[in-house]
């Protein structure tokens, strides 16, 4: 591996996106990381239809994701965007109850492909994620990791990684259901 770097999804990214979700079957039966957008997924999307809409977000700028390089080859991610970009989260009932102010971006989804697993990618893509937050704007940044400390659990099945990686970033654990926040 070499050293990693760090682009923002958009335009010019995206053909490097794609062949990295298409290289590993649409990620996660094909959801192309379109889960958490206010489109969800529904039931029997086609992963060609994922993919088209997440497409059309990409070029019109509401989709947000930090993609990992090794070289020239995209090898992960970690998806961002503001409350509105990305509405549909996990346990979004107990979310609710507790709630005072939503915040101004969400950090939902990771993916690091085979090979490049436990090398540090997911921490570059969050990094990366942060970066860009700041730079378009900032604010308070949310997450929902989880805690996989003592658990016999591989993390290619955690897609929003773990507490310890977010708490290295400077995020403080809010509620035991939703995880993180940072500023």
């Amino acid at each position: 591996m070499t050293e990693l770097s760090v682009r923002a999804l958009d335009g010019t990214t995206w053909p490097d996106f794609a062949a990295l979700v298409e290289a590993n079957n649409g990620v996660w039966g094909g959801c192309w990381c379109m889960a958490f957008h206010p489109e969800g997924l529904g039931r029997g999307e086609l992963a060609g239809q994922n993919r088209s809409t997440k497409e059309a977000r990409v070029r019109e700028g509401s989709a947000h994701a930090a993609l990992v390089y090794d070289g020239s080859e995209c090898v992960g991610w970690c998806q961002s965007g503001p409350t509105d970009e990305l509405p549909r989260i996990k346990r979004r009932r107990a979310y609710a109850a507790g709630l005072v102010a939503l915040p101004d971006w969400r950090i939902t989804c990771f993916f690091v492909g085979k090979g490049h697993r436990k090398q540090g990618v997911a921490a570059a893509a969050l990094a990366g994620a942060l970066d860009e937050i700041a730079r378009l704007g900032g604010g308070t940044v949310e997450s929902y990791p989880e805690d996989a400390e003592g658990r016999a659990v591989s993390g290619s099945f955690l897609h929003n990684a773990t507490v310890s990686m977010f708490e290295s970033q400077g995020f403080t654990v809010a509620a035991s259901w939703a995880s993180t926040t940072g500023s």
